[in-house]
Parts: structure tokens; sequence; C-alpha cells
């Protein structure tokens, strides 16, 4: 008789989704052999993330609440937020009670120092349950953090709770709010890039003409950002240089790929830079239902740039640079763990326009360096950050959790 599976279980309460999903799927791609697993996630969120999850051999359950993650400035915002947190939590507690949480890994997408009351009903009940944090803490009052701090090391003591760092400065900078002893088996799970999905996308038959003209770009020096077309990527900064570009080479055109529409108010800001149709923002619907489609999208690029303000290690510039495309991003947080300045790509300081329209006027006027530092990004991304890898070493931590026991 075939011995029971044991429960994998993967849950995020908000709609959308990006790089900390695409993490979760290469972990599920392995796993999927040895272990049920089952995604839960909300019920409105995009019909693209639903379609991997279910690729990857998931089993998928939907919440009826998600989170509020909109940006709260004013007190009556903040409240609606965490009402949304509260009965999104709440919703979820009902649904695991299904599961024998001793006997399966919960790994949530959640900031445990908001989420700790969540997390500790679920500690409660033997559930081992893992977190990845991808960024550092943001930065707030002292007083704020303390409370933070010592939510961590109250989570911390639990035998059943343990986190993954997406890439090495966010386990860092995480030191000082959980035990010395916890922070020292925080295992490093870099957010990667499948080396074959690359290739394959790479070697396949496409008409970069034909496939730009469809999106209006025809045949001019290309630029490129794929994300959520949110404040923290930068979005503003990538239009002001984008102006700047084209003011000095009118023969260079910019896109924004991203998986959620923008608002009326963005799109009527976007209009307020007079970029016209050398700008466009494009829905990944738009190129294609499958992650291959997205990957080929990168080859009618010229150039790649991600001018973040605040980021873990983000798996479009990962891609991009695994694609061959000399890649722009900022000096901040993991992104000099994989783009070095000057050796596989550019390096800028966030907020600064100016140096990303000179970047990409550098590279536009220099096809040498663009073609070596695209080689060079390419062969560094496919040694060092490779999914199985990372996929290989959370599965380990989360066998571990039988094997002590």
């Amino acid at each position: 008789m075939t011995p029971r599976k044991r429960q994998l279980i993967f849950l995020w309460m908000y709609r959308e989704w990006g790089g900390a999903q695409i993490y979760f799927l290469a972990i599920m791609k392995l796993a999927a052999a040895e272990w049920d697993i089952t995604v839960i996630l909300p019920r409105d969120s995009s019909d693209d993330i639903v379609r991997y999850v279910k690729e990857a051999g998931a089993t998928v359950e939907f919440l009826n609440t998600s989170l509020d993650v909109a940006q709260a400035v004013r007190f009556k915002r903040k409240i609606e937020r965490h009402v949304s947190r509260f009965k999104a939590e709440r919703e979820v507690l009902q649904r695991l009670r299904k599961f024998d949480l001793k006997e399966s890994i919960l790994h949530v997408e959640t900031a445990p120092w908001q989420s700790w009351q969540f997390l500790t009903i679920l500690l409660l009940r033997g559930a081992n349950v893992f977190v990845t944090l991808h960024n550092a803490l943001p930065r707030y009052t002292r007083w704020r953090e303390m409370i933070w701090m010592l939510r961590m090391k109250f989570l911390s003591r639990f035998r059943g709770f343990h986190i993954f760092a997406s890439n090495h400065d966010t386990r860092n900078r995480f030191r000082p709010f959980v035990t010395k002893r916890f922070w020292q088996n925080i295992p490093v799970t870099y957010t990667c890039v499948n080396p074959n999905e690359i290739d394959e996308a790479r070697r396949s038959e496409i008409d970069r003409s034909a496939e730009r003209r469809k999106l209006g770009l025809d045949d001019s020096f290309f630029v490129l950002c794929v994300g959520q077309f949110i404040d923290r990527k930068g979005r503003w900064i990538f239009l002001e240089a984008a102006r700047d570009v084209v003011a000095a080479d009118d023969n260079i055109r910019f896109a924004w790929l991203t998986p959620t529409p923008p608002t009326d108010a963005d799109q009527t800001r976007v209009k307020s830079y007079g970029l016209g149709k050398k700008f466009r923002l494009a829905l990944s619907l738009e190129i294609g239902p499958t992650r291959a489609d997205i990957l080929k999208f990168y080859r009618l690029a010229d150039v790649f740039a991600l001018p973040s303000f605040v980021e873990g290690l983000p798996i479009s510039l990962l891609e991009a640079m695994a694609m061959g495309l000399p890649s722009i991003s900022t000096n901040i947080n993991a992104i000099p763990e994989a783009l070095r300045n000057e050796q596989n790509g550019i390096l800028i300081e966030a907020g600064d326009s100016v140096a990303l329209a000179d970047a990409i006027l550098r590279l536009a006027t220099d096809a040498q360096l663009r073609d070596r530092l695209g080689r060079q990004a390419r062969e560094d991304v496919i040694r060092d950050f490779d999914e199985r890898e990372a996929s290989r070493i959370a599965i380990a931590a989360y066998e571990a959790c039988f094997a002590d026991g």
C-alpha cells in the first residue's frame, strides 16, 4: 500500500501576485511528487495565478475574503485595512480546521510582525509554520519597532515557527528582531529563476519586429520594465527618465508590463508625462496566458530598467538578466547581491531619474557595452540563482520538522 503523502499548504490572503507567488510555484513543482499540495488564496485572484498553481499540481481552495493592501494614509483607511486583515485571518483559521496541522507544513505569505496573533493561534494548534521574508522590515518610529521586536522574539520561541530569507540583506537586517539562536538557523532561499524555462524562451521562434509592431513599439530602441505598477517600484522615476530620454533621442520607446490594471488616477498621471505612443502600459494578459509568454516578451526589449525604492531581490530583474538583457536597477536592499555595477549591469541610486536617463542613453549608444553586460548577467544568474536549489533548501527544512519530531 502506497503511504499517504504529507500535506503542504501554501497561503496568501491578498489578490495581487508577483515574485512571492513565483517563488512558491518553484517549490510546488519540486515538491509535487512527494507531497499533497493545497493552495489557499482569495476567490477574486487573477485567472493567471490560479492557472499557474493548478499547472504546478496543486489543489486550489478559495477564500471569500481578502486583505486590503492599498496604501493607507488616513486613519479611517488604516482601520479598514486592519478590519480586512482580521476578517481574512478569521476565515483562514476556520478553513484550516479540516487539516491535521501537526502532520502538515503551512507556508504563509504574510508579515509576521503584523499577523503575530494569527500565527500564534496556528502554532498553538501544533502547526509547522513557515514564512518567507523578502524585504527588511519597513522603517517606522522607534516605539513601533520595539513592539514588532517583542512580537517577533515571542514567535521565534515557538518550535514550529520558521523563517526563510529570500536574500542575505533581509536576513542580516532581521537579526535584531529574533533570538540569536533563531537567527542563526534562518536559511536563505533565494528568489530565483528556472533555467529550463529561460532556455526554452530563448530558443523559441519569435518574429521580434512583428511582435513589437503589434504593441505599437515599431523597431525603435525599446526599454522595458516588468512588475506591479506601484510607487515602490519607481514607476514615476521611470516615466521622468523616459521623458528626458525621448527629449534627447526620439527613437527610444518605453513599456511597463504589469499583472494588474492601473487605476484611472494612474492613467491620468501617466498621460501628464506627454509620452503618448512612446510609452506603453501593458497588461500581462495582453502578452499571453503562460509564464513562457512573459519570458519571451523580454526578448522584444533592448534594455531592462527597474528603478525601485524598496525591494527584496525582484524576480523580474533576475529573469531579465537570465534572458541576457543589459539591466539597470537601484543600489538598494538585495539588488546588489545579483547586479554588480559595470560588471553585469548598471546600478543607480533610488529616486535619481537623471542617472536612469543617462544610463539608458549610454546603453542605447554602446552596443558593445550592452552585449558585455547582457552576457555576463545571464552567466551569473543561471549559475547563482537556480530555483531548484532554493526549492531543495525549503523542502529539506519542511522534512526536518518531522525528522525532529
